[in-house]
Order: C-alpha cells, then sequence, then structure tokens
C-alpha cells in the first residue's frame, strides 16, 4: 500500500476501508447462517445418508449380506425343514449361520461362479453357417 500523504487519500482510504469491511461482514453472515442450517439434526442426518448412500463399498458389503442371509435361510430349510423338535431347530439355525457366513466371505467367487453357469445356460446357441 502507498503512503498516504494528504488528507483527501486518508478519507478516499477509509472510505475503501469501511466498504470492505461492510463487504466482509456480509459475507461473514451468509457463512455464519450456513454454518447454522448445516449443523441442524436433519441436515445433519441428510449428508450423512448421502455419504453412506454413495459408498459403493457399503453397497456391495449390503448385497453381500443380503445373498449370505438368503442362503443360510435356503440351507436351514432344505436340511431341516418345518420341525418341532427343538434340536433339530438348534442345529439349523447352526447350519444357516454357517451357510450365510461362509457365502459372504466367498461372495466374490459365488457371484462369478453363478454368473458363468446362468451364462452357459442362458446363452443363445450360435448358428453354424453350413455350406454344401
Amino acid at each position: 500500500m502507498k503512503s498516504i500523504t494528504t488528507s483527501g487519500e486518508l478519507k478516499a482510504a477509509i472510505q475503501q476501508l469501511e466498504l470492505q469491511q461492510a463487504d466482509d461482514l456480509i459475507l461473514l453472515k451468509e457463512q455464519y447462517f450456513k454454518t447454522k442450517e448445516g449443523f441442524k439434526l436433519v441436515n445433519l442426518i441428510k449428508s450423512k445418508f448421502k455419504e453412506v448412500a454413495g459408498d459403493p463399498d457399503l453397497k456391495t458389503d449390503a448385497i453381500n449380506a443380503a445373498i449370505g442371509f438368503t442362503s443360510g435361510i435356503l440351507a436351514r430349510k432344505l436340511m431341516i425343514g418345518k420341525t418341532i423338535n427343538p434340536f433339530k431347530k438348534l442345529l439349523g439355525i447352526a447350519v444357516e449361520m454357517v451357510v450365510a457366513s461362509k457365502v459372504v466371505k466367498n461372495a466374490d467367487g459365488i457371484k462369478l461362479a453363478g454368473g458363468s453357469i446362468f451364462n452357459r445356460l442362458f446363452r443363445k446357441k450360435e448358428v453354424q453357417d453350413k455350406s454344401y
């Protein structure tokens, strides 16, 4: 900043600083209200939900857990069926938990194998061109 030598320059510098101060006050107030709005409980929950929903690893983990849970239930139903015997019910729960945990741990391999089997079963047969 250059040196102020006259009273006119001093008045102009003071006026410029007052305008800058007014602008800074407006910006500060805007930022205060944005921050206040951001700390409201509803907005915090929304932002966290968007953050979590956008995480691809979470989606993959949720899908793997759902596949494991479903596989465990199916395994229990197939092995035990409907029974009133408490020992068989306990055994069914144990089977369900073991199958579910194994499926969740190996979900990527199971999905790959399932996709391969699906493609083999449902792919279109290629028609061979037989020219005689």
